[in-house]
């Protein structure tokens, strides 16, 4: 398993842009498929988006399409997470997470999972 730890979260207007970080810790993080969940409060977690191992491939919620973006660059263990284009309705503690099964973790499945870190989208 990797260790992940978000961050680059943060209160900002609607409108504006915020990229998250996740940095993962151990040698084979570049087998993992990653991706990024959200839980707003009262509500169930839900997926955000996903990128496969080898970046070739990326899968987005309906309500994230053309606005968010995830990439990773595997010489720094580090997936990310590039917001704009903001909503209030995008507040939400926005969790990392990997996992071996890139079909499994688009369905929230994952073998590790990050802390957190707050998204807070004033309107």
């Amino acid at each position: 398993q990797v260790q992940l730890v978000e961050s680059g979260g943060g209160l900002v207007q609607a409108g504006d842009s915020l990229r998250l970080s996740c940095v993962a810790s151990g040698r084979t993080f570049s087998s993992y498929h990653m991706g990024w969940f959200r839980q707003a409060p009262g509500k169930e977690r839900e997926f955000v988006g996903a990128i496969n191992w080898s970046g070739g491939s990326t899968s987005y919620a309906d309500s994230v399409k053309g606005r968010f973006t995830i990439s990773r660059d595997d010489a720094k263990n580090t997936v990310y997470l590039q917001m704009n284009s903001l909503k209030p309705e995008d507040t939400a503690v926005y969790y990392c997470a990997a996992s071996t099964y890139y079909t499994y973790l688009k369905k929230g499945t994952a073998d590790s999972w990050g802390q957190g870190t707050q998204v807070t989208v004033s309107s």
